[in-house]
């Protein structure tokens, strides 16, 4: 009768080799986080199994009974947090928050200005992205590869002379605050509405250590919030616009882009953002002291990191130029095969450069401070990194060096709570 329980167990297991390797492996993907066992503890929740269409106390289904009391206080939560007047928590996604933004506030053929690939904008921002999806009209802004930050006085033009509906601004590799304000009364003469994805710094901005959008000029945040937020994959929007343009944001998250919208997922968002509360300042300026750090070792070890003129990073990333060592696949391969992981990355000189085969790497430094990584812990990390990118040590030795290094963090912090964000959790018997 159990005829695939084989396939099923074989899942299991590498589940559980999955979570073997992350315990003996040095995280540095920028877009990744471990959550607390509070925020944990609601992903097994009956939650899980459950629809709740609409909004609180406006629901297509019944057995909502709690669940409208859950997302009021996650609402509430993110009020505070962001200091905002609007918050929407149901995106499942952070890309799914975007199209909930594009669905509510573009049509098909208008002008949106964004971020370009090559200055480190997103995925969803590019024509074979959500933008183009939408079927926009998409204008780049021009780009400082020497401080890797948009061209202020290039982005004015460009917005005066397009005259976009929308201006986006967010990036998947931000390294600095965008000029939101900068460009504040530029946005009012051309009468657009400004959009900022803070999917990876969003945990420093609940933080107070990057910048206010809301207070500078942006209408609406979008955001996933298992990076810098260091909670669940899951989505959220924040506004502080004008209730036409936030019902309109509304009506693009359902029935536009979602019909369910992961209730267990969204407790965890709740627990996360309480725990931000709480403990939100100190960790986003330790995550931003460790990048830093890292920045300045890997640079003084020889380390191409980018934006040396501008103090590299201001966020939780840094991106290097490893062309000397072989390039982006070589490295970040080299260093997977010792137990560091992080990304291969488009750098701005790959202008048409194949993306699985780019110049640069990204690194992160989130996770490492969420499980009580210092300054110190990460010169000795930066040390061992370019020793095995230098060949330096055998990778065997060094995948060893690894594995000792990260006995020593295996704790969350930052939370409520204590656990090891890497052990997993047998329920099957």
């Amino acid at each position: 009768m159990e005829k695939f329980l084989k396939d099923a167990l074989e899942i299991r297991e590498l589940a559980k080799q999955h979570n073997k390797l992350f315990g003996e492996s040095i995280p540095l993907i920028a877009s990744e986080n471990v959550m607390s066992p509070l925020a944990m503890e609601m992903l097994l929740t009956d939650f899980g199994h459950r629809y709740a269409e609409g909004l609180p106390h406006q629901r297509y289904y019944q057995g909502n009974f709690f669940v409208d009391q859950m997302e009021d206080k996650v609402i509430e939560l993110g009020k505070k947090l962001f200091n905002a007047p609007q918050v929407d928590p149901r995106p499942v996604s952070g890309t799914n928050a975007n199209m909930g933004v594009i669905f509510g506030l573009t049509k098909p053929m208008e002008r949106i200005c964004a971020p370009d690939l090559s200055g480190g904008g997103h995925i969803s921002a590019a024509r074979f992205g959500a933008l183009g999806f939408r079927g926009l009209d998409i204008v780049n802004y021009p780009y400082d590869e020497d401080t890797m930050t948009i061209d202020v006085d290039g982005a004015r033009k460009t917005i005066l002379e397009t005259k976009p509906n929308l201006c986006l601004f967010g990036q998947s590799v931000f390294l600095f605050p965008a000029p939101i304000k900068e460009l504040k009364d530029t946005f009012q003469e051309v009468g657009c509405k400004v959009w900022y994805d803070a999917a990876h710094v969003i945990g420093l901005i609940a933080g107070k250590k990057f910048q206010d959008p809301l207070r500078e000029g942006a209408d609406v945040i979008s955001g996933s919030t298992h990076k810098t937020l260091p909670g669940p994959q899951h989505g959220i929007i924040v506004g502080n616009t004008d209730e036409k343009t936030w019902k309109k944001v509304q009506k693009g998250v359902f029935p536009g882009v979602l019909s369910n919208h992961h209730l267990n997922t969204m407790a965890a968002l709740g627990v996360t953002m309480a725990e931000m509360l709480d403990y939100g300042e100190a960790y986003a300026q330790e995550i931003i002291n460790n990048a830093r750090t890292l920045a300045e070792e890997l640079y003084s070890l020889g380390m191409g990191v980018l934006a040396e003129k501008n103090g590299f990073t201001r966020s939780h990333t840094l991106v290097a130029d490893v062309r000397k060592f072989g390039g982006g696949k070589e490295v970040a391969e080299k260093l997977e095969r010792c137990n560091i992981i992080l990304n291969k990355n488009l750098i701005p000189v790959d202008h048409n450069k194949n993306p699985q085969d780019p110049s640069g790497i990204r690194i992160g430094t989130q996770e490492i401070t969420r499980i009580g990584f210092s300054r110190n812990d990460v010169k000795e990390l930066a040390d061992l990194m370019m020793k095995i990118i230098q060949n330096r040590i055998s990778e065997e030795r060094a995948k060893d060096e690894v594995k000792t290094m990260k006995s020593r963090f295996n704790e969350v912090k930052y939370c409520y709570g204590k656990a090891d964000p890497y052990e997993y959790i047998e329920l099957f018997k």
